[in-house]
């Protein structure tokens, strides 16, 4: 054992209590979050602040989720072991690594490829094999695939879009953040019935803008 590795077992600990701490009680959520390091997924400058409750930085100015939020949006997806999951906006792949240990099935989206490279050279080092990484432009989402029974989406809408609302199968849940870019935004879960949509606010996040097109490396 060398000099590190009881302070990495101490501060994935406190990690886990920080989680507990802040609302994130689902046994499966937690058992994930646990599972999954999110060291791989913090690369350069910011590697040695993985375990912190915290968002930061990563390529193509966008962040990795505060694990607290990561947490939170994952419980209130409800995911299921049968489940076909669609996330919009990989970032650094740590929320779709989370949610491929609940769901049968991750099809992640995101704009830059870069993102979507790095991230599936992650999910093949840790061997989470039914993750699909691919670049494209999440707002319309991923017909090809369509219906999902779970929509998460990683990036602030005015509204939710509406090509993702009618790619969530009947009973389909979606969590995402709604709210104007530059200011406080509401985590909102959208549960599709057969005669509509019903909507719920959660709490308040801020996350980067959801945008349209192929980033300039996608």
């Amino acid at each position: 054992m060398n000099d590190h590795e009881p302070d990495i077992a101490e501060r994935k600990m406190q990690f886990l209590f920080a989680l507990r701490s802040r609302g994130v009680t689902d046994k499966r959520v937690l058992t994930a979050m646990e599972r999954i390091d999110r060291g791989p997924f913090v690369r350069g400058y910011f590697a040695a602040r993985a375990y912190e409750d915290t968002p930061l930085p990563i390529a193509c100015g966008q962040t990795i989720s505060q694990p607290s939020v990561v947490g939170l949006m994952t419980q209130a997806l409800q995911v299921s072991a049968r489940d076909k999951v669609l996330e919009v906006g990989t970032g650094s792949g740590y929320q779709a690594a989370i949610l491929s240990q609940l769901a049968r099935r991750v099809y992640t989206v995101d704009r830059h490829k870069r993102l979507v490279v790095e991230a599936a050279t992650v999910f093949r080092d840790l061997d989470l094999t039914n993750i699909t990484a691919l670049t494209a432009d999440g707002s319309f989402g991923l017909p090809d695939q369509a219906p999902f029974d779970r929509i998460l989406v990683t990036a602030a809408a005015e509204d939710p879009p509406g090509p993702l609302l009618a790619q969530l199968k009947i009973g389909g849940i979606m969590v995402l953040p709604v709210g104007q870019s530059d200011a406080v935004q509401s985590l909102i879960r959208v549960t599709r019935h057969e005669g509509g949509f019903d909507y719920d606010e959660l709490r308040p996040v801020r996350f980067v803008p959801l945008l349209e097109g192929l980033g300039r490396d996608g």
